[in-house]
C-alpha cells in the first residue's frame, strides 16, 4: 500500500469513527433562550407521550445522529448572529441533512434547517440557486464550527470533509427576537467568511459553556487545506442579498 493509500484509508477511518461517535457524549449544556406560552403539561398528555415512544418508531429521527454546533448570521445583516446547534442524518457522501435547535437540552426550540451539500453537487447547481448557499470553509478553518463530545482525531477528520461543503439554511423561529413563538416567515442565513465577523463574545461564552477552546481548534486544524471557494457561493460577499420580504415586519425585525 502506497503512503497517499495509506493516508486516504486511515482518514477514512477516523471518519468512520467520528460518525459511530458524533452526539454521543455532548449535549444538556446549552439551554433554550425561549419559553413557549402554554399550560403545564397533564397527565393524560405526558402518558401518550410515553406510549408514543415506547410503541412508534421514528426512522428519520433516529438517523439524526451527528451533532454540530456553529453560528448563523441573516443574510443583509451579518451584525445579526446567533449560536446553532445542527442535529444532522447523512444521507450519503455528498448530501447531508440537519434540523437547527437553539439549544441543545429537551426544551431546545426547532429553529430551521439546513442542507449540506458536497462541491460537486454545489457545481451543478443553476447559478441564480447557488446564491442561497454559503460556503464551509472559514467555519472549518477557524475552529468555530465543532462537533462536541468526540475525540480530536474524529473531529478532524470530520472537518477534513466538511470543509469541502456548501450549506443551505433557513430559520423559520427568529429566537433572538421572538421569544414565545415562531413569527413572520423564514429567512434565509449565511456562514461567516473571514477573521472578525463573528462576535468574539458570542464565540468565547459558547467555548465556555462547551468546554472547548476555538482558537486551538483554529491550530489545529492548520493542516486541512482551505479549498477556493466554488463561484456563486457567499453571494452576499459581492453585494447579492436574498432575503423573504416579511409581510409582518415590525420595526424591530430585520
Amino acid at each position: 500500500m502506497t503512503d497517499t493509500s495509506h493516508h486516504r484509508t486511515a482518514r477514512a477511518a477516523c471518519l468512520a469513527t467520528a460518525l459511530a461517535l458524533l452526539g454521543a457524549c455532548a449535549g444538556n449544556d446549552s439551554p433554550s433562550n425561549v419559553e413557549a406560552p402554554g399550560k403545564t403539561t397533564t397527565v393524560s398528555t405526558r402518558a401518550l407521550d410515553t406510549g408514543a415512544a415506547l410503541l412508534q418508531s421514528r426512522p428519520p429521527i433516529e438517523a439524526l445522529n451527528a451533532y454540530l454546533d456553529g453560528f448563523h448570521f441573516y443574510n443583509g445583516h451579518p451584525d445579526v448572529q446567533m449560536e446553532a446547534h445542527h442535529y444532522c442524518a447523512i444521507l450519503n457522501e455528498e448530501v447531508i441533512q440537519c434540523v437547527i435547535y437553539d439549544g441543545n437540552r429537551k426544551d431546545a426550540k426547532l429553529m430551521g434547517v439546513e442542507y449540506i451539500i458536497s462541491e460537486q453537487l454545489f457545481s451543478t447547481l443553476p447559478t441564480a440557486e447557488k446564491a442561497l448557499w454559503h460556503s464551509h470553509v472559514h467555519e472549518v478553518k477557524s475552529g468555530q464550527l465543532v462537533a462536541p463530545g468526540i475525540p480530536e482525531v474524529a473531529e478532524h477528520a470530520l472537518m477534513e470533509k466538511l470543509v469541502h461543503t456548501y450549506g443551505k439554511t433557513w430559520h423559520t423561529w427568529h429566537t433572538d427576537l421572538d421569544k414565545r413563538l415562531p413569527l413572520g416567515v423564514p429567512q434565509l442565513m449565511m456562514g461567516f467568511t473571514a477573521d472578525g465577523q463573528a462576535d468574539p463574545r458570542m464565540v468565547a461564552e459558547r467555548d465556555q459553556r462547551l468546554g472547548i477552546d476555538s482558537s486551538k481548534k483554529k491550530t489545529g486544524r492548520a493542516d486541512i487545506p482551505a479549498p477556493p471557494i466554488a463561484p456563486g457561493a457567499d453571494a452576499w460577499r459581492q453585494g447579492e442579498v436574498i432575503q423573504i420580504i416579511d409581510p409582518t415586519a415590525t420595526p424591530h425585525r430585520h
